[in-house]
């Protein structure tokens, strides 16, 4: 047993997600365990580890292929830390591509696939229990075992922590989160282990989700993580106490971002929860909003690193928080999700919005058909989304909108409505994420449908089904990949997708993006 703890609780964020700014979750319990006077120390071993392989990783004679890449990886990394990059387009999506040809060729002789944002196997696969115990049981076969036993081995040592957490968010971090797992087991063999996250809440909100995950660590954390830690140290939790993320543990530059990004909610749930498929009403979870004084006291710079961009990471900013923002100057710019509000068909609204720091709003459109947009009970007019993209274009504000193809209220015809939309509205729309609709595999609308998996999973959160209009998943990609994503106009709109960080970098692309003085 570990004794004599530097801290109470170590918090680890496993491999890999994107690189590109700090995690809020664990950052936000790291605050509730220190404000009752315990210790906490967080670990983002997600960056660590990406760059161990890129700075130490040795590829011994690297192929002529990989030479250039191999060569740059430094100036690469540094590139992605340079506003400058960012207008230059083509000079970026040469630094992230090298990169990731550099650790795919690092993860090759571990049958992996690494890239700077993703994770995948050869043969084992996140949503089959079987292969997640097999990396329990033999973590060093996986490409971060090197970093396990040089870094993370001597940051626990030096905590000497009794309780540690891991926070399994993605499944790109899965298979490396079970590999950790066994290896602080056979490591540290009296810490008491927890897991959470938001992939580990969404398999645990699974009507069999206690029992197939039973035994995989000491305790299973389902949703907020603050109240549970502060249980296991004996201390008093307070559900509904919010808590500002405290990331003064992580070099906020060695993120790979051309400025200090502040990740942020301002709100946990959603406070529509109307939407057809909306997992946080499936998944049992309450809008809970942090009040609107305590949301600038928490976003004021008064860190040693000042933000340069403020993410917000609510599912969607609230009216009422939007309309508080506008009355008031945010210390960085900002950017988050909201929803096609009538407050945006306001072209004042927007400009004050713009005045307040807002660079760029996330809006799940979803389709460019009013019937479809009805039957998924988005409450959006597309006749008023369609001013409100004027009106952001006219305050300065970028649109990046989300379309979700497959829908069972979709067919072709409603498809190419969508595609009519988009190139009516492109001048206001600045970047385009499509993808296909996975039918969630415990939704009551699963029970109407006739369904098969994707996969062989026993974890999967989606399956496919046969569509009553047979307009199905194979044909869905086709239109995509033929008609979509072909068609001139929204292919210049996809050109501007940043290659692996997507959202997470776009505000950076901005012609009118600056740092505040």
């Amino acid at each position: 047993m570990i004794q004599n703890h530097n801290s109470d609780v170590v918090l680890i964020f496993p491999p890999v997600a994107k690189p590109a700014e700090p995690p809020a979750g664990i950052a936000q319990i790291k605050r509730a365990i220190e404000t009752q006077g315990r210790r906490c120390t967080v670990i983002d071993s997600n960056l660590e580890g990406l760059l161990f392989l890129l700075h130490g990783a040795d590829l011994p004679s690297p192929p002529s292929s990989l030479q250039t890449a191999w060569r740059n990886k430094e100036h690469n990394l540094a590139r992605l830390r340079d506003l400058k990059t960012f207008q230059h387009p083509h000079r970026y999506r040469s630094a992230v591509l090298e990169l990731n040809r550099v650790l795919a060729a690092l993860a090759r002789s571990h049958s992996a696939t690494i890239s700077l944002t993703d994770y995948q196997h050869e043969s084992l696969a996140p949503v089959r229990l079987q292969d997640l115990y097999y990396a329990v049981e033999h973590p060093h076969e996986n490409p971060f075992y090197g970093y396990f036993e040089t870094i993370l081995k001597s940051r626990i040592e030096t905590e000497q922590p009794a309780i540690i957490g891991l926070s399994l968010t993605y499944l790109s971090q899965a298979l490396t989160t079970c590999a950790m797992i066994g290896w602080l087991r056979r490591t540290f063999p009296g810490v008491r282990l927890l897991l959470g996250g938001g992939l580990t809440t969404s398999w645990l909100c699974r009507p069999d989700g206690e029992k197939l995950l039973h035994g995989l660590a000491d305790r299973l954390v389902k949703g907020a993580g603050e109240t549970i830690v502060l249980q296991e140290l004996g201390c008093n939790a307070e559900r509904e106490t919010s808590y500002r993320p405290d990331y003064s543990d992580l070099n906020l530059s060695d993120y790979l971002s051309p400025a200090v990004i502040f990740p942020y909610s301002t709100s946990s749930g959603c406070y529509w929860r109307q939407c057809e498929f909306c997992p946080e009403s499936a998944e049992g979870h309450a809008f809970r909003p942090i009040a609107a004084d305590q949301v600038f006291a928490d976003i004021d710079p008064n860190d040693k690193d000042k933000p340069g961009l403020i993410h917000f990471l609510d599912n969607a900013l609230s009216p009422a928080l939007l309309r508080k923002f506008t009355q008031r100057s945010l210390p960085a710019p900002w950017y988050g999700y909201a929803r096609f509000t009538e407050d945006l068909n306001d072209p004042e609204f927007c400009s004050a919005l713009s005045r307040s720091g807002c660079v760029m709003l996330q809006l799940g459109l979803e389709s460019g058909d009013q019937g479809v947009l009805d039957g998924m009970k988005k409450g959006i007019s597309l006749e008023s989304a369609g001013r409100t993209l004027l009106n952001l274009k006219k305050a300065g504000i970028a649109a990046f909108i989300y379309l979700l193809f497959g829908t069972p209220w979709e067919t072709e015809t409603e498809a190419k409505r969508t595609i009519k939309f988009v190139v009516d509205h492109s001048e206001c729309i600045q970047f385009l994420n499509s993808a296909i609709f996975n039918l969630p595999v415990f939704s009551n609308e699963a029970n109407h449908h006739q369904t098969h998996s994707f996969y062989d999973g026993d974890l999967a959160l989606y399956v496919d089904f046969h569509h009553p209009h047979d307009w199905n998943r194979g044909r869905v990609r086709r239109f995509l990949q033929n008609e979509f994503r072909t068609h001139p106009v929204i292919k210049k709109i996809l050109n501007n997708n940043p290659p692996s960080f997507t959202s997470n970098h776009a505000p950076f692309f901005l012609s009118h993006f600056h740092f505040k003085g």
